[in-house]
């Protein structure tokens, strides 16, 4: 008789996906000896190996991928068992999993503590991942609820958008152009840029802004996060195409300046998104309410720039539905200055 435990499936399950018991360890809050045992007396109630190493690379057998099919869809039942229990405990109560783009942390737990202020009891698991890992959440159905700047393209998915996000070039206060007026995007083309890994939403806001001016940089340095980028600018090693939202402090400290380049700033928009008919529990619902009506009166009043002229923020609350939808959202954003 096979005898599995639900445990050791959401363990095998994490250890499959990420190919890693490391990591499987971090995402389940266990240490990496722990996940190994759990492994070991799953693989004794089998009776076949599921995973095998060679060197440092773990790879699932043909039995392991056969149980992780299943294992996948026992999980994702369960979440929805959860998730249903969830929904009978009210808005005061319960557990909202959300997911944000590594651009929002900068004002994400400020908006989650506000709200948690209002609803004590309930539990918040926040991730923090750059775009491509938060759309693999979201389709894995591992989220409640997403923050980026752009809505997800080729998924069936809600988004509406809840307020304004500025980007633009961030230099030194002892760059050369730091007091020059209406720079062209062409007179920056010897300049170093720093600029994100692909996959991240600025980097993509980033080439569309290039292609559209026909404008190639003379050298760039790939970074993989804002504040290893905004670090490198301060110490002007050259410039970047960055979120306002992230430098709020650095302008207020006069470490950075927003340069005055033409076209610019590109003013995109964030959204709040969940799958396309998933059940919101009454705390998601609660936490998205909160965030249509008071987000954008929360995020104006992160400092950005005084050339960063942000729209009134009362025409938050666009509402992207399904794909065909999004793209008519595209359409219009485009037309309105660069909207991821």
């Amino acid at each position: 008789m096979l005898h599995l435990t639900l445990r050791q499936l959401q363990i095998f399950e994490a250890v499959a996906r990420h190919l890693s018991f490391s990591r499987a360890a971090e995402e389940l809050h266990l240490t990496q000896p722990a996940v190994s045992m759990q492994m070991r007396e799953l693989e004794q109630n089998v009776g076949i190996a599921l995973t095998e190493q060679i060197g440092k690379k773990i790879s699932l057998t043909e039995a392991g991928e056969e149980l992780q099919r299943h294992s996948r869809d026992i999980m994702v039942r369960v979440g929805v068992a959860k998730q249903s229990l969830e929904m009978l405990k009210g808005e005061d109560r319960g557990r909202l999993n959300i997911a944000v783009v590594s651009t929002a942390k900068y004002f994400a737990p400020k908006l989650l503590a506000l709200f948690r202020r209002r609803h004590r009891e309930v539990v918040i698991n926040l991730g923090v991942s750059n775009r491509e890992e938060v759309l693999r959440q979201l389709n894995d159905n591992q989220i409640d609820l997403a923050i980026m700047g752009q809505p997800p393209d080729g998924m069936d998915a809600q988004a509406e958008a809840f307020a304004y996000h500025p980007l633009g070039i961030i230099a030194s206060p002892e760059h050369p152009l730091a007091n020059a007026r209406k720079i062209s995007l062409q007179a920056l083309n010897k300049e170093t840029f720093m600029i994100r890994e692909p996959g991240s939403g600025t980097r993509n806001v980033m080439e569309r802004l290039f292609a559209s001016h026909r404008f190639v940089p003379s050298s760039d340095i790939q970074m993989t996060s804002n504040e290893t980028i905004k670090q490198a600018v301060m110490a002007d090693m050259g410039i970047a195409l960055l979120s306002l939202h992230t430098i709020g402090l650095e302008l207020e400290a006069k470490r950075l300046i927003v340069l005055d380049v033409e076209t610019l700033p590109i003013m995109r928009r964030w959204y709040i998104t969940h799958r396309d008919g998933k059940r919101l529990s009454p705390v998601t619902s609660a936490f998205k309410k909160f965030l249509l009506e008071e987000g954008a009166a929360l995020l104006g009043q992160i400092p950005v720039s005084a050339s960063a002229s942000i729209p009134s923020q009362k025409q938050g609350g666009k509402r992207v539905a399904g794909q065909g939808a999004r793209r008519g959202a595209s359409s219009k954003a485009s037309q309105a200055r660069g909207e991821k």
